[in-house]
Parts: C-alpha cells; structure tokens; sequence
C-alpha cells in the first residue's frame, strides 16, 4: 500500500513511519498541514494518516478539501485530542 503520513510530531511521524515500512508499505510523510494537503490532492495513496492538530492546515481542512474533490482514499485520524466529541 501507499500511504500517505501528515504529522507535524518528528518523533511520532518516525515511529509511524518505521511500523508501516516493516509492514512492507510506501510511506510518504509530510510535517505540515499545507504540504500534505498539496500531495493528497495532488498524488494517489491507499491510505491517509493525519494528524488533527497541524501547522498551517488542520487534519479536519484537509479531510473535507480532497472529500469536496470526490476522493474516496481512507483516512485514519490521529488525535491528542481528550474530548469526545473532537475525537468523534
């Protein structure tokens, strides 16, 4: 599988991106909400890993921009969110 990583975390973005390659998929990473929104709409994934919480552009933003587009990819949300309702 593609997949695509937009988190902004260093850390947390290596970690993710370590597990996916020993699992034997592509992983394209992007720390920032503005760049990874250019690449989601811009390129084809299996897959959309997004942070909530980015620089520049939110996770939300991205997610609604390509779905106003048409694009179907799946997209898992990663959050430190505490509430409910924003993890909801």
């Amino acid at each position: 599988m593609q997949i695509l990583v937009i988190e902004d975390d260093a850390r947390v973005a290596e970690h993710i991106d370590k597990g996916l390659k020993a699992a034997g998929h592509l992983v394209t990473i992007d720390h920032d909400g503005r760049m990874g929104l250019l690449r989601a709409a811009s390129e084809t994934f299996d897959l959309i890993v997004v942070d909530r919480m980015l620089p520049n552009v939110d996770g939300m933003t991205i997610v609604q921009t390509i779905r106003a587009t048409g694009d179907t990819t799946p997209v898992l949300f990663l959050s430190a969110l505490g509430d409910v309702d924003e993890r909801v």
